[in-house]
């Protein structure tokens, strides 16, 4: 069989299963709490690895190894800061928020603050959609940005061509199944990404780790160190903070918190957060080791050329496998785009229907309108976000960064303080938000010395310092909000 038509055979098998998931969920799929939470329904293993496949998305397949090929060791400062922020996330938000948005009935973030501050305006809700559908159409488009990629060099397609190909994989199954496909799907395709990260660099290396550190010590020994970049010039405090920051981002995105609020029930939490940290740190080590041998192995081929180091795992799957086994490898790359896009497509989708549609313009919407609207949604902002991924040359590092930098936070200490602070009112949310996330659209704009610091830092700070001061300075909770907290707080006690 001829190999681009081996790998071409496998690609479709995997297509055509992911969309039988998305035709057996849309059976599944009545009204907007199926479609946007799968009616409560995830148990501890899709809960698990659909929040770390939405969360990683193409960006683990390609950008993490990118970096780790481009700086050495010196990318598991990043590693580390995601692998602790993922335990971190799951033990300190996910049972208090699952709890609190079956007290409030809340379907989206933004619903969740208006029912949990009591905003009858419903501005907080109006706000916190916009701010999800600006930093998710730049989220959307990084993995779309990782499709084209993956199909370009692929199939040798022209990467515009290669992108609307993408773009409308992703959104078939995501337009009819809703949160069940996309989670199940995401079981499937947390699994294949694991996998991957395992099977290819192993596969690769000639010799065990011990002689891979001996390699890469010949080719350049500051590739080995944690404190010095690759030219030997110690890393900055700024530099060390800011890959470990990335960790920080988890509490405030949307598309992981919503796995949160879909769960079973809260004791399965804990199991759910057991396996995703085991699967983050599997594909985390992976996706390093893939960097580091991926540059053992251009290095020890003379005629290589890696203009692109994100393209470094599909070059050594194509150097290494069976076209058969090699279209089931990069198949995981699609796996990996898929899993994230489908999810922050849902996500910008329920808070276009939920929080601006049913809000503003038709308040006592159906639930089977709701829907609707949510599944025009999908395509509109597919769109958007296609074009905005039109530029070949984008990184998809760069536009995930400032992405879940945005995400981080607007929405990561108002979600962590409103779960733990009785005192806590609307003004003091709704000031969060708003200077979270002004606060990474200047910082981004702004550069040398500290302005260099990965923006979540600062936005979290500010974000923080805001929801303290402006709710201790206003006027406290009414009444009906104090009595939802201790209501709340009574039944987290008969969940556990």
């Amino acid at each position: 069989m001829d190999n681009s038509l081996a790998i071409t055979a496998t690609f479709f098998g995997y297509l055509a299963m992911m969309l039988a998931i998305g035709y057996w969920a849309y059976q599944r799929t009545v009204n907007s709490s199926d479609y946007f939470l799968g009616g409560r329904s995830l148990g501890p293993w899709p809960a698990a690895l659909s929040a770390g496949a939405s969360d990683m998305s193409g960006w683990l397949l390609l950008g993490l190894p990118g970096y780790a090929y481009a700086a050495g060791i010196e990318s598991l400062w990043l590693a580390g800061g995601l692998l602790v922020g993922t335990w971190a996330n799951w033990l300190i938000s996910a049972k208090r928020l699952r709890t609190y948005s079956i007290t409030t009935d809340a379907l989206t973030i933004p619903e969740f603050f208006s029912r949990r501050f009591n905003d009858e305006s419903k501005l907080i809700q109006i706000i916190s959609a916009f701010f999800i559908l600006l930093f998710f159409l730049f989220y959307t488009s990084s993995g779309l940005v990782a499709g084209g990629k993956l199909f370009e060099t692929v199939f040798g397609l022209d990467y515009t061509t290669a992108l609307v190909i993408g773009t409308l994989c992703i959104v078939s199954y995501t337009l009819f199944g809703g949160f069940l496909a996309v989670s199940w799907t995401d079981l499937v395709q947390g699994l294949l990404m694991a996998a991957a990260l395992l099977i290819v660099p192993i596969s690769a290396m000639q010799g065990g780790i011990t002689q891979l550190s001996s390699d890469l010590a010949d080719i350049n020994p500051e590739l080995l160190t944690l404190w010095d970049n690759t030219k030997g010039e110690p890393l900055s405090a700024v530099a060390i903070i800011s890959l470990v920051a990335w960790g920080l981002g988890y509490f405030g995105q949307p598309h992981i918190l919503a796995r949160f609020k879909a769960s079973r029930t809260n004791r399965e939490l804990t199991t759910a957060r057991r396996i995703a940290v085991i699967w983050t740190g599997i594909s985390m080590a992976g996706a390093v080791l893939v960097g580091l041998v991926g540059l053992l192995y251009v290095s020890n081929h003379q005629g290589l050329n890696l203009a692109d180091g994100e393209k470094i795992f599909m070059l050594l799957v194509n150097a290494v496998f069976h076209p058969v086994i090699a279209g089931i490898l990069l198949a995981a790359i699609l796996a990996a785009i898929m899993s994230t896009a489908d999810s922050q497509l849902l996500v910008s989708s329920s808070a276009l229907a939920e929080d601006f549609y049913k809000q503003l313009f038709h308040k006592k919407a159906s639930s089977e309108q709701v829907v609707k609207v949510g599944r025009y949604g999908v395509i509109a902002l597919s769109v958007v976000a296609c074009l905005l991924a039109v530029n070949p040359d984008s990184s998809v590092l760069g536009l995930v960064s400032y992405a879940w930098a945005g995400f981080g936070a607007a929405f990561g200490p108002a979600i962590v303080l409103s779960l733990y602070w009785s005192r806590m009112n609307r003004n003091g949310a709704l000031a969060g938000i708003l200077v979270g996330g002004v606060t990474i659209v200047i910082w981004k704009q702004l550069t040398g010395g500290w302005f260099d610091l990965y923006e979540i830092v600062p936005g979290i700070i500010f974000s923080t310092l805001s929801i303290v001061v402006v709710s201790l300075l206003t006027t406290k909770p009414d009444n009906k909000v104090t009595n939802d907290f201790a209501d709340f707080k009574e039944r987290l006690k008969s969940l556990d």
